[in-house]
């Protein structure tokens, strides 16, 4: 009998608490009927808008792009994996604008998109014993590499009644001496809310009373158009350190880019006191960065993007978001606690009790693909058992279609009176 000495690290073979959503869509997308190719698929589960015309990135980054590439000038590898300094210093300046202290490009570090920020963040953070508070519902990146690290996950509640707001009450029972950082997502993914200037100083308040860092998840940064502005995390800094992660990919509307950021929102460097700054350093030296032409268009693109291109894409969310909520309300085995006003998504709860053959949220999403071509994400993939997420950044005549058919797939599958 042969005998081998290699085998698979099963901490990456990520569990079912660490689902990805790109694993779940096409679960649900395998379901989808190719025999009838007459009716065009609506995804309505996606987070990339894209594909859309309607949410075209602005003329002035394809130029920053295309300049950047003829110049000659960033062929080559970055002298650092840090990013380019230049970039780096347009990035520290961008976030400046909203925060009451300065950044500075030592304070900011290029990621392939914020995806590859959640891995670097949970990475540094996967201490011996350690723990970390993640919101339920929550984007399950954050669940997956904890998972394939080694760092235990402690769920806080968000309340939909309250426009999904934090359970301060839930956070400080589940804490404990070997917590080490919680997460918010802001605006909020899945749930498309927007967190006040006196929830988030609250949550400062709350992770400083514990010791614990706050990871301030802001990749749809200010993509709002509620009553709530966007502020962010890092304006907190000074109460409780911030490890604040962003992206060019969803107000730029440029996912496929995968120019990201990890910033230290930290004026009394405690991060830097702590070592997590020369974590961060070491792991980036270890892993890929992001394409240096990219890095090099940066500057050009954050520094000169007009206010117009980012009123139109709000304006656009806006109505879709109200498209969204008047249509989802119609239909009686769906309830919708909040009518989204940040991101590009709202979350919903599914009622199957009213529903004939149908058992759970991943059964819906799967027959609803199968019978009417429109993808939907169950909520079981953001924790959320029996609710579904919905994205409404789509073009406004797919958004009407595609919700059409979902109202008509719950009238087909409703239990007769």
């Amino acid at each position: 009998m042969e005998r081998w000495n290699f085998g698979a690290n099963r901490k990456l073979m990520i569990a079912p608490s660490g689902t990805t959503v790109r694993g779940v869509l096409k679960k649900i997308m395998e379901n989808l009927d190719k025999d009838d190719p007459s009716r065009p698929t609506v995804p309505l589960g996606h987070g990339d808008p894209s594909p859309f015309p309607c949410f075209r990135t602005t003329v002035l980054a394809e130029d920053a792009i295309v300049d950047a590439v003829r110049s000659a000038k960033f062929n080559s590898y970055p002298p650092t994996k840090l990013g380019l300094l230049p970039a780096r210093r347009a990035i520290a300046d961008y976030l400046s604008h909203d925060l009451p202290y300065t950044l500075t490009p030592d304070d900011v570090f290029l990621t392939m998109g914020c995806a590859q920020a959640i891995e670097v963040t949970i990475r540094v953070l996967a201490c011996l014993g350690a723990n970390i508070l993640l919101p339920r519902p929550c984007f399950p990146s954050y669940g997956a590499h904890a998972s394939s690290n080694n760092l235990e996950v402690r769920y806080f509640d968000l309340i939909p009644e309250k426009g999904w707001e934090v359970d301060i009450e839930s956070i400080e029972a589940l804490a404990d001496e070997n917590t080490v950082a919680m997460v918010i997502i802001n605006p909020g993914n899945p749930c498309g809310s927007v967190y006040t200037h006196q929830q988030l100083k609250k949550i400062a308040e709350t992770a400083r009373k514990l010791g614990i860092l706050v990871v301030a998840d802001e990749v749809y940064h200010h993509l709002t158009f509620g009553n709530n502005p966007f502020v962010p995390m890092g304006v907190f800094g000074s109460i409780v350190p911030v490890l604040t992660l962003g992206s060019i990919s969803k107000r730029w509307l440029v996912p496929g880019w995968r120019l990201g950021w990890l910033v230290t929102s930290d004026p009394n460097g405690i991060l830097r006191k702590n070592k997590v700054v020369d974590c961060i350093i070491s792991l980036l030296n270890l892993i890929s960065h992001p394409p240096t032409f990219i890095q090099g268009a940066v500057p050009h693109i954050l520094e000169k993007t007009g206010e117009d291109f980012f009123s139109k894409i709000i304006d656009i969310l806006r109505e879709a978001a109200h498209i969204c909520y008047d249509r989802i309300i119609e239909i009686p085995c769906i309830t919708c606690p909040n009518k989204p006003v940040g991101s590009m998504f709202v979350m919903v709860k599914l009622n199957p009790s009213l529903l004939e053959d149908v058992i759970d949220d991943m059964d819906f999403c799967l027959k609803l693909a199968k019978e009417d071509s429109v993808i939907v994400l169950p909520g079981v993939a953001l924790g959320m058992k029996n609710w579904l997420r919905i994205t409404f950044a789509v073009e406004p005549s797919a958004l009407e279609d595609g919700l059409g058919r979902i109202k008509a797939f719950c009238q087909r599958h409703a239990k007769k009176q």
